[in-house]
């Protein structure tokens, strides 16, 4: 069975609408140069942090001593204006523990509480068989209990 169509109208006919382009390649071309430009821009400026940040503490250059350098009991030498976490007393000897470090820190205790030396600020030749007190910064090693990077020392007697 047929449905008869009851209207006397025609159908309406359907125009399509012409959308918006979106894409284009000069937009994504232009969008590409100014990202590039912006993140070079970036790149080379620098940003700062608050004034009471520690990046702005102005650090004093390590003081220069040799064997001409007479050193005094109380008096630290190195990178006096350094902020470094650990510390050690003890009396120095030249030498090494298991291959690691150039000098070793006798501290009370004995041989267990021994401590290997290294220092790219102090000539620790200097300090042979003297007891200092030394700070620095501790570096992981395999071969010894406690390697240390001696920043300052300051002789005690």
């Amino acid at each position: 069975m047929e449905i008869p169509n009851l209207s006397t109208q025609a159908a309406p006919t359907i125009t399509p609408v012409n959308k918006p382009k979106i894409f284009s390649w000069p937009l994504v071309f232009v969008l590409i140069i100014l990202g590039l430009g912006t993140g070079f821009i970036m790149s080379r400026t620098k940003i700062t942090k608050n004034s009471n940040s520690s990046s702005n503490i102005k650090s004093e250059p390590a003081q220069k001593i040799d064997e001409t350098t007479k050193l005094e009991v109380g008096k630290v030498y190195g990178n006096t204006a350094g902020n470094f976490k650990d510390s050690a007393t003890g009396t120095i000897e030249k030498g090494s523990i298991n291959g690691e470090g150039t000098h070793i820190l006798n501290r009370e205790g004995g041989k267990t509480q021994r401590a290997s030396l290294t220092s790219s600020v102090v000539d620790l030749d200097l300090f042979v068989d003297k007891k200092v007190e030394v700070k620095g910064e501790t570096n992981s090693s395999t071969k010894t209990a406690w390697l240390m990077d001696v920043g300052a020392i300051k002789i005690l007697e």
